[in-house]
């Protein structure tokens, strides 16, 4: 048996069809310049090409979030960051194109590498996605060619591009297992979308595995078996059976309540990081968006994005959802996320620093232009403005009260906009979720960052494997500071939600409902299951379970109480 990360729910057997791309020899030569431009030129049109016919394969296959991705790659085709350096080294220094390419591209690719969060680090895979077919193109080198399998396979890689994995076909195509990888790459979020079992990070999977082998995949449990006996393969046809029946069954929940056997209603909504991302949330019966990341629109830039250009991106997210809330998180840009066109200080410590909120009370020039443009897009739905990274009570009065100049001069204006606009603020910190009973004075609501509000509390880097065991969610401590945030909105008459990984975690949701959390939002994927498990409790049982947690030691302690009493 192998272990991995099952990142795409499922069962699948199959034999094993090893997917090797060609590894490039990139060596440095001195060439002509003129004749590596040309060939570079040349490779760039190839690669589009390429990309707008598996877009096209791909159309009847993935949502229109998944096939912008494709638009994404089409962009950095056409990136001067990109292609004005290459252009530049191959003219100064006469070397050729594939080894230009090669060293500008890395730049880029240890730049996101290094980035904390996950969902920006997987975006280094991209552009090695990218560049490899365009160095492909420039060499001469033929890639595979997914489309031709013809029979049922599991594909097993050392990683999956999202080209190859737009280009999978889902008769034939039964899984796939690599040996990287993580739940948030664009390859897993293409799989889960395509409903395609997906194991990532298998480490030695291609050593283990050969050509043609048959292997069952368990990607509930994230474990690759060979060598499997008739018993074993006959419990996971069953097994299979199974899930299916159950995936068929969650569909039927799409317009149904989040509302617990007892009559206790919850919100539960979705994550989203632009407009497209919108059309999964509502096809999962997302009753809102909890959280809209707003600094994708100023990393896809490549200048500050001016109030027009949100306006317009806020207003169509707006209008999509149709009067459901949406919850947007101001510019929450520095740590790990930097833009090119906006040089920040260098710090020992850039997580602890210079960013979100605290860039913004101080660059109020960007923050005002940000907070205008969401109050006018506010006439279009139901907006929730929410401040990211607040410590003190000062810092959220300071924020809001630029918020209010903002109104009032928009007010003045003429400008019409919606007088319903809540403004609230992520609860991350520590010190500021023990004294949520003060900020809730203040604020209209808080969600509950866990990401953050774990590494935080327990002075532990999450994406450091040395610490990662101290990134635990279900420890006690957590516990109760969830409880004082929840407690200290409710005092006021405020709502409470939470964004992080934890509530769409449903292992979590039994403690999270009974600590009284009022909002869960996470990823499209995750909401038909979260309601179905918030469908089946009893909300006055889980305060009891809850409370019990609340006196565990551990988490460990934690789990098993669960165990116990929800068997």
């Amino acid at each position: 048996m192998l272990k991995g990360i099952a990142a795409s729910s499922g069962y699948a057997q199959a034999k094993v069809y090893r997917l090797e791309h060609p590894v490039l020899i990139i060596e440095k030569r001195d060439a002509n310049s003129e004749e590596e431009l040309s060939k570079f030129e040349s490779a760039l049109e190839s690669t589009r090409t390429d990309i707008r016919n598996i877009q096209a394969k791909a159309a009847n296959k993935l949502s229109e979030e998944e096939l912008a991705i494709f638009d994404a790659h089409l962009e950095f085709t056409n990136d001067p960051g990109l292609i004005d350096q290459v252009i530049a080294m191959i003219n100064s220094d006469s070397v050729n194109a594939e080894y230009a390419l090669d060293f500008v591209a890395n730049t880029f690719i240890t730049m996101f590498e290094a980035m904390e969060d996950a969902y920006f680090k997987e975006r280094a895979a991209d552009i090695k996605d990218v560049t490899y077919r365009i160095k492909s193109h420039i060499m001469g080198i033929k890639l595979s060619d997914l489309p031709l399998i013809d029979e049922p396979v599991v594909i097993v890689a050392y990683d999956l591009t999202p080209s190859d994995t737009a280009q999978l076909d889902k008769e034939f195509t039964k899984g796939f297992v690599t040996e990287i990888g993580g739940r948030t790459s664009h390859s897993a979020i293409m799989a889960r979308s395509l409903e395609i079992p997906a194991i990532v990070g298998v480490t030695g999977v291609l050593e283990a595995l050969e050509q043609d082998q048959m292997i069952i995949m368990d990607a509930i449990e994230g474990e690759v078996i060979t060598d499997a006996d008739a018993e074993t393969s006959a419990k996971y046809v069953s097994l299979a059976e199974e899930y299916e029946a159950y995936r068929e069954s969650l569909k039927t929940l799409k317009d149904a309540e989040s509302v617990t056997l007892d009559g206790h209603h919850v919100e539960i909504a979705g994550n989203i990081g632009n407009a497209l991302d919108v059309d999964a949330v509502l096809e999962n019966g997302g009753e809102g968006v909890g959280l809209y990341r707003t600094e994708f629109l100023y990393m896809e830039s490549k200048a500050l994005p001016t109030e027009e250009e949100q306006y317009e991106a806020y207003k169509v997210v707006l209008e999509k959802m149709e009067g459901k809330p949406v919850v947007v998180r101001t510019l929450d840009i520095g740590g790990d996320k930097e833009l090119d066109y906006l040089p920040l200080p260098h710090e020992m410590n850039p997580f602890l620093g210079y960013r979100a909120i605290r860039l913004c009370l101080d660059r109020t020039d960007i923050f005002r232009t940000q907070l205008r443009a969401l109050i006018r897009a506010s006439v279009y739905g139901k907006l929730r403005i929410m401040f990211p990274m607040i410590a003190t009570v000062q810092e959220f009065k300071d924020a809001k009260a630029l918020y209010q100049e903002e109104y009032d001069k928009l007010v003045a204006e003429g400008v019409a906009v919606s007088n319903e606009i809540e403004v609230g603020m992520m609860m991350e910190i520590p010190a500021a979720a023990i004294l949520s009973d003060r900020f809730a004075k203040y604020a209209d609501f808080f969600s509950i960052g866990t990401n953050d509000l774990v590494q935080y509390s327990m002075a532990a880097d999450r994406m450091n494997e040395k610490v990662s065991y101290l990134y635990q969610p279900l420890n006690p401590s957590l516990l109760r500071l969830i409880k004082l945030v929840i407690d200290g909105a409710h005092k006021e008459g405020k709502w409470a939600g939470m964004c992080g990984e934890m509530a769409g975690d449903p292992i979590a949701s039994p403690i999270l409902l009974g600590l009284g959390l009022d909002e869960f939002s996470m990823s499209a994927t995750s909401i038909l299951e979260a309601r179905k498990v918030i469908r089946s409790l009893n909300f006055a049982e889980m305060q009891t379970l809850a409370e019990q947690a609340l006196d565990c030691d551990s988490m460990p302690e934690v789990i098993a109480l669960m165990e116990e009493n929800l068997a």
